[in-house]
């Protein structure tokens, strides 16, 4: 028998703005991966240290939120839908996308990869004979592994975890929902901001100097620790309608405490080793992974206290933008490579170039949404479920219009890298 949520958990509009405001700070991370030191596919000539500072506002809790957000999508409709349905439904949403993607959608990232970084010359059609074969010749400092996932990484790992959650649950039954409650009870006040930043501190400092982040599933201790903890806590807390009420008066402390995280954590990064001596970088490493923690799950309360806040509400934006997101992050990396990779000969200037990326991936991503969802062979490609026909609106128990299929794709698919 489906078991219907009660109506103040049915209601969480505010996270399907968090997922969509996530979204598109996730196109200007990606977009600003280009233009910093740090490793990625292209490297903009103009790549520096600079932007560094603004690109850590967002990286210590971008994926940690939507991790969260995800889990508590995928407990609600779990609970609505049973095990067995939920987990088929989310097979198929997930793994076709990622199969299509890492054949489709990824191979043009790790071919202009290997084009800038070691020169390859013999064109997309032989690389991607190389590609499917699973060639490993690609190697400057590591190999290139083939075939990649890239930033579908996300997508693969949304699914492990997920499968996870539904064993739990089938595992432990109503004992899930006690669990849930007795853990809601203890998360109030201080509490909520100071145990789970505690729990992401302990991980951190035990894990990422041993465990660090690989995306490929075996060996990711750290990253699993970071990711699947938002993601089991928010399923718990998708279990505890008292939970979210709490979060809108902790906004502002939450969010100045992030603040001050991460100024601390530019200072860090800006006189790690042109001051501090190594011995006293080992000595306060646990101590800034501590911080870094805490500015982490600080700023995800943060962002859904404010959406809990002043986004708890639905609409035609709402609504279209929760169906687009899933098409648009599969396909938005590849296009800022692409883009990147051809404007580089133009020699526009850095800020400029930087603009027409983010406006020509959003123009080019809705495009292909708008394609997609009308074309019932490419939707579950792209995550999206069966086209909806014209019938009479449904409505849950609770009185909220229930989620048409290609919402529900999105209310579990929460997108980042």
């Amino acid at each position: 028998m489906t078991r219907h949520l009660p109506p103040s958990a049915a209601r969480l509009y505010f996270l399907d703005w968090v997922r969509i405001l996530a979204f598109f700070v996730l196109i200007l991370y990606h977009v600003g991966m280009y233009y910093v030191s740090w490793d990625w596919h292209v490297k903009s000539p103009s790549a520096g240290t600079g932007p560094e500072p603004f690109m850590m506002l967002s990286s210590p809790w971008r994926l940690g939120l939507l991790f969260f957000v995800a889990g508590a999508a995928a407990s609600i409709m779990l609970r609505k839908v049973g095990t067995a349905s939920f987990l088929r439904g989310r097979s198929a949403r997930l793994l076709v996308p990622l199969v299509f993607g890492m054949l489709v959608v990824v191979p043009p990232q790790a071919y202009l990869e290997v084009v800038e970084k070691l020169g390859y010359a013999d064109g997309y059609g032989a690389f991607m004979g190389l590609y499917l074969q699973g060639y490993q010749g690609f190697c400057r400092e590591d190999c290139l592994i083939l075939p990649t996932w890239n930033h579908l990484w996300f997508v693969a790992y949304l699914w492990i975890y997920t499968m996870l959650l539904g064993a739990i649950v089938a595992a432990l039954g109503t004992r899930f929902d006690r669990i849930a409650a007795r853990a809601g009870a203890w998360l109030q006040g201080w509490k909520l901001i100071a145990l789970p930043a505690a729990v992401l501190a302990l991980a951190r400092i035990g894990l990422m100097q041993h465990f660090p982040t690989n995306h490929s599933v075996v060996g990711d201790w750290y990253n699993h620790a970071m990711s699947f903890g938002p993601f089991l806590l928010g399923a718990m807390m998708a279990r505890v309608p008292a939970f979210w009420p709490r979060l809108a008066p902790l906004r502002w402390p939450a969010l100045g405490i992030a603040a001050g995280g991460w100024a601390l954590l530019v200072v860090w990064d800006a006189v790690t080793w042109e001051v501090i001596t190594p011995q006293a970088v080992a000595v306060l490493r646990p101590i800034m992974y501590a911080v870094y923690a805490l500015l982490a799950w600080s700023a995800m309360v943060a962002a859904c206290g404010f959406a809990a806040r002043h986004l708890d509400r639905d609409g035609p934006a709402r609504r279209y933008l929760n169906e687009a997101i899933f098409p648009l992050y599969i396909v938005h990396q590849t296009v800022i490579v692409v883009l990147a990779h051809a404007l580089k000969p133009l020699r526009i200037a850095p800020g400029v170039e930087a603009v027409l990326l983010v406006v020509f991936t959003l123009t080019l991503g809705f495009g292909v949404h708008a394609m997609v969802r009308r074309i019932g062979l490419l939707r579950p490609l792209f995550g999206l479920g069966p086209r909806p026909r014209d019938a009479a609106p449904r409505h849950s128990p609770a009185g909220a219009p229930a989620p048409a299929p290609a919402e529900a794709t999105a209310a579990a698919a929460a997108v980042a890298n």
